[in-house]
């Protein structure tokens, strides 16, 4: 079973270094280590793309491997075609049931490689029949148009704090507020 995202370090790696350091730091909450954290942070940071090659190499070796007594033996064999192409849908949302959909994209494989990717889009505002129209007739007309996809191979879900659309929203509540000094050290000295 995969280890629990941990949210705190996933607001972390959305900062720059230096801010992570003072907030997490010896001045903040006291969480960052040197040993861990910027391993940690660089991980979740590539999070999606690094999940995206494990399950393309897992699913090679699927389809690659023939059991044999428990030793496992690989065999390439040529192919007849080309593989056929296969589509992935992101959805940024958080675990819980009820909680709304953040954002959506798509991703195109074909021949193990990433040939298309769909834009992601905010679903703030939304209603669930206009996104269900969305994916189906828009995103999934263009699929089948283009690459002949009906449907899509695997619903990948991500945490909204994982979203890459500039200016989300989540990205505004892992920036901590600046602190004006100045304003502090006049009421200190004023009082």
């Amino acid at each position: 079973m995969p280890r629990r995202v941990n949210k705190k370090c996933i607001e972390c790696a959305q900062m720059s270094a230096a801010q992570a350091q003072q907030l997490h730091g010896k001045q903040g909450d006291g969480c960052w280590s040197e040993k861990r954290c910027p391993r940690r942070r660089s991980h979740y940071r590539h999070r999606q793309v690094l999940n995206e090659q494990r399950r393309l190499k897992y699913q090679q070796q699927v389809d690659g491997a023939v059991s044999a007594q428990g030793a496992v033996e690989t065999v390439t064999l040529p192919v007849a075609g080309e593989s056929l192409p296969y589509a992935n849908l992101y959805i940024w949302r958080e675990k819980r049931k009820d909680a709304p959909i953040h954002a959506i994209a798509v991703s195109v494989f074909e021949n193990g490689a990433k040939v298309l990717e769909v834009a992601p889009i905010h679903c703030a505002g939304y209603r669930k029949r206009q996104l269900e129209q969305y994916v189906q007739k828009d995103v999934m007309g263009y699929l089948n148009a283009r690459f002949g996809i009906t449907f899509f191979a695997d619903e990948i879900r991500l945490e909204p704090m994982e979203c890459p659309i500039k200016g989300c929203p989540w990205h505004d509540r892992l920036v901590p507020p600046p602190e004006n000094h100045a304003d502090h050290s006049e009421e200190v000295a004023h009082g």
